[in-house]
């Protein structure tokens, strides 16, 4: 705590950014605007209609909306503060809201990436064994996975942000990224982090290939349990899941899992717009524009709304 109260009084981190004042920056930064937009009400959306549906209130959509919150809090933590930067010309962080920012974003990242891990699991068990479904899958079992997810995520987040942020750090502070991002922190400490990298490196393998592992084997079982008919419906049902689940750990797996010789920090900011705005803008989109149910409840919230402003 006091290294933490003792470097907070110094400078300032100063991010270099994304975009600059260049005609094109601005329309990419004016698209970014959108995107952010579009998740936000997607994921609000989708958010208020599982609450008040109450056919909808089943584990895939329990889930679902575990899995639009995690997008909402994600999109939060890194775009608004990137867009008040941007406007204001002040692209500049406190040491403890870096911090913070850290742990956040370790957090939610971590526990979407088991969660998307686990609902694959569970359209395994409701494709495959649809009649022990209702017991597999019981309010217990749900909320047993949710908070597992959630335990996860917070012990990672909050042990990488206590870690990252004891170390020294020195120069001018400059952090390469357009937030507070681990490893372009970690470039700036005053001492060699080699082996917490190394630490930090397996954690990356462990937290990206283990969910990842439960989705490709979940997605294996249901193919090979299924005939070639059935199997191919299966798949199609199924297919909106793994779009954003591609999008999302690709771009992890190429920003934390490749070797350190190849990692250039052009690519790093770029790709991590993926998984911190363009993934959780699309998911709502692919689970409501493609799901009847979902669809369904939404064009009868907006029949009450209208004959609700005709009375």
């Amino acid at each position: 705590m006091e290294i933490w109260l003792n470097q907070s009084t110094t400078d300032d981190f100063i991010f270099l950014g994304i975009f600059s004042r260049s005609p094109t920056d601005l329309v990419l930064f004016s698209v970014v605007l959108v995107v952010f937009t579009v998740a936000l009400c997607g994921n609000v959306l989708l958010l208020f209609l599982i609450y008040r549906v109450s056919r909808l209130h089943i584990p895939m959509y329990f889930f679902l909306s575990q899995l639009s919150l995690r997008d909402l809090m994600l999109v939060c933590t890194t775009v608004p503060k990137m867009v008040v930067n941007f406007m204001s010309g002040k692209k500049s962080t406190s040491f403890v809201g870096c911090g913070i920012q850290i742990g956040q974003f370790v957090c939610l990242v971590g526990s979407e990436g088991l969660l998307l891990g686990l609902m694959a699991y569970d359209r395994y068990v409701a494709i495959s064994h649809p009649l022990h479904y209702p017991v597999l899958m019981s309010q217990r079992v749900c909320l047993q996975i949710v908070g597992s997810s959630w335990a996860f995520g917070i012990i990672d987040g909050v042990i990488q942000m206590v870690v990252v942020m004891t170390f020294p750090y020195c120069g001018l502070r400059e952090v390469n990224h357009f937030f507070c991002e681990m490893l372009s922190l970690l470039k700036l400490a005053c001492i060699d982090t080699s082996i917490f990298d190394n630490v930090i490196y397996a954690c990356c393998i462990f937290m990206l290939f283990l969910p990842f592992s439960i989705i490709v084997a979940s997605y294996a079982h249901i193919q090979s349990a299924c005939s070639a008919q059935a199997g191919k419906k299966a798949l199609a049902i199924s297919s909106s899941h793994l779009t954003p689940v591609f999008l999302f750990y690709g771009a992890a797996m190429f920003i934390y899992l490749r070797p350190r010789r190849y990692r250039a920090p052009s690519h790093d900011k770029v790709i991590s717009i993926f998984y911190t705005i363009l993934t959780p803008m699309l998911s709502p989109l692919i689970y409501s524009l493609r799901n009847q149910e979902v669809m369904g409840a939404l064009r009868k919230a907006l029949d009450h709304c209208r004959i609700g402003s005709q009375h």
